[in-house]
C-alpha cells in the first residue's frame, strides 16, 4: 500500500505540479534574453531614450523658435493669396454677369426685331384692308354719283 501511495504521489506531482517545467522555461527565457542577445534590447532602449531626450531638449525648442519666427510671414502670405483669390473670383463673377447681360441684350434685340417684323406685317394687312375699303367706298360713291346724276337730270 505504501508503494501505491508513493506511485500515486509521483503521478500527481508529474500531472499537477508544473513548477519544474516552468522553472525550465524561465531559465531558458533568461538565458535567451540576457546571454545570447547580449543586452542588445537594453542598449537599443537606452539609445532611444537618449534620442527622445535630445529631441525634447534641442530639436523641439529650435522647431518652436523657427515656427514662431516664420508663422506670421506665412500667415501674411496666406492672407494676400486669399485676397487675390477673392478678387479673381469677383472678376469672374462680374464677367459671367456681363456675359449674361450681353446674352439678355441680344435676346431682347432679337425679340424687338421679331416684334417690328410682326408690326410691319400687321401694318401691311391693315393697309390692304384699308385699300380694299377705300376701293369699295370709291365704287359705292361713284355708283351713288351716277345714280345722283340720273336723278338730277329728271
Amino acid at each position: 500500500m505504501d508503494k501505491i501511495a508513493h506511485d500515486v504521489g509521483d503521478i500527481q506531482s508529474r500531472l499537477l505540479d508544473h513548477r519544474p517545467v516552468l522553472q525550465g522555461e524561465i531559465r531558458y527565457f533568461v538565458r535567451e534574453f540576457e546571454e545570447k542577445r547580449g543586452f542588445r534590447e537594453c542598449r537599443l532602449l537606452e539609445n532611444m531614450n537618449k534620442l527622445v531626450y535630445e529631441t525634447k531638449e534641442q530639436v523641439l525648442p529650435r522647431c518652436t523658435k523657427s515656427m514662431q519666427a516664420n508663422l506670421p510671414d506665412a500667415l501674411n502670405q496666406l492672407e494676400d493669396v486669399n485676397h487675390m483669390t477673392q478678387r479673381i473670383q469677383k472678376r469672374e463673377l462680374e464677367h459671367q454677369h456681363s456675359i449674361l447681360l450681353q446674352e439678355g441684350t441680344e435676346k431682347r434685340k432679337a425679340d424687338w426685331e421679331d416684334f417690328l417684323k410682326e408690326q410691319s406685317r400687321l401694318k401691311e394687312e391693315v393697309d390692304e384692308e384699308h385699300a380694299k375699303a377705300v376701293g369699295r367706298l370709291s365704287t359705292q360713291y361713284s355708283e351713288m354719283k351716277k345714280d345722283h346724276a340720273k336723278f338730277s337730270q329728271f
